[in-house]
């Protein structure tokens, strides 16, 4: 199952630098000035979780591969990227095809990097990045209009309820809020997803600060946190030029880095875990003796989906899954353990998975 977690942000952000720093590739140019990224460049990270090593040495599994989600660096937006400006136009089909929008915010000061509004404002720069996106999904939806009013006079149920979900979202966006805040029904996500609005992807705010607040943040990475809970969003404070020098590091030399810098572990690894979390994914894990591994699902998968991923026939030939929770798995050292001790459990179809699962399917070919 593929994720994508697009990157955007306005010019001399730190997207980039980021995006490199994430990938630990030079694959994206990291220059001081306008487009210096013209094509979105893709990268797949790993999914930071301790679980994964703590299961691999339980079962002495030769080989780990953890779960992964994929990055794509989109090129600087700017104001007016909705009518073409900057190369705006490939810039936002870039967006449509990433499932969640992490949002670089500058939130540091520094006179060698220029600012493309020309004042470090955060909320201002949301505010252009968000205006040009919704901006964006006005134009589309209203020229939808029309056509889906035709149709659902001519009695087409799917065009009705489209229509009444393009005029919810027209409302919004009229007043200057996102689609992600149209009000709608489980049952209509499928139908709203298919729209494919820029604003109604879920948003991540990425505050990259100086070095010295890579910890806490400073004052304007304050104000973006403030915006992101008023939202309904989330929020992560990373230092891009630190993590650019952590990335190039061997792995035990980033340790040290890390500790003189009075940091825990690297903030691309809260990137990546916030952007996981943000697409409503969770974790489950198959170990043995050849490899331990992480699977991505999302939340509310039941089991035979859950086996689906590993491969379809798993699905098809769906027939139980022996599962053992991962506290269990951990306490009692293993598959032996933890059915001596009653804790496998052997799941149905209707079984909807939880995060840190330990599975093992059985299925019919």
């Amino acid at each position: 199952m593929g994720f994508k977690c697009g990157i955007v942000g306005l010019p001399n952000v730190g997207k980039s630098t980021l995006f490199n720093a994430l990938t630990q590739t030079a694959a994206a140019q990291a220059a001081n000035y306008p487009f210096c990224t013209i094509e979105p460049n893709v990268g797949d990270v790993a999914v930071p979780d301790p679980r994964l090593d703590t299961l691999a040495a339980i079962a002495g599994s030769k080989e780990i591969i953890p779960t992964r989600l994929t990055f794509v660096d989109i090129a600087g937006l700017v104001r007016g990227a909705s009518k073409g400006e900057g190369l705006g136009n490939q810039f936002l089909a870039n967006i449509r095809e990433c499932d969640a929008i992490a949002h670089v915010v500058r939130c540091f000061e520094d006179p060698d990097v220029t600012h493309v509004e020309g004042a470090i404002d955060p909320i201002a720069d949301i505010e252009t990045i968000e205006t040009e996106l919704m901006l964006a999904d006005l134009e589309s939806l209203e020229r939808r209009v029309i056509s889906l009013e035709k149709r659902a006079r001519g009695g087409d149920k799917e065009a009705k309820e489209t229509l009444d979900l393009v005029n919810r979202a027209l409302v919004l966006l009229r007043e200057g809020r996102p689609a992600r805040l149209v009000e709608r029904r489980p049952e209509e996500e499928k139908l709203f997803s298919s729209l494919g609005l820029l604003s109604s992807k879920p948003v991540l705010y990425v505050c990259n600060v100086e070095e010295a607040s890579a910890h806490d943040g400073n004052a304007f990475s304050a104000r973006v946190f403030e915006r992101a809970k008023e939202e309904g969003a989330k929020a992560v404070v990373v230092s891009a030029k630190i993590e650019s020098e952590i990335a190039v590091l061997p792995p035990e030399e980033q340790k040290e880095y890390l500790e003189a810098v009075g940091l825990d572990e690297p903030g691309l690894n809260r990137v990546i875990r916030a952007g996981y979390e943000l697409l409503g994914l969770l974790t489950y894990f198959t170990v043995g003796p050849k490899e331990a591994r992480a699977w991505t699902i999302t939340k509310g998968t039941r089991a035979p989906q859950a086996a689906g991923v590993i491969h379809t026939d798993f699905e098809k030939g769906f027939i139980r899954a022996e599962t053992i929770a991962y506290p269990d798995y951990v306490a009692l050292k293993g598959e032996a353990g933890a059915r001596d001790a009653g804790k496998l459990r052997l799941e149905g179809k209707e079984y909807v998975v939880a995060d840190g699962d330990v599975l093992h399917f059985r299925f019919n070919t």
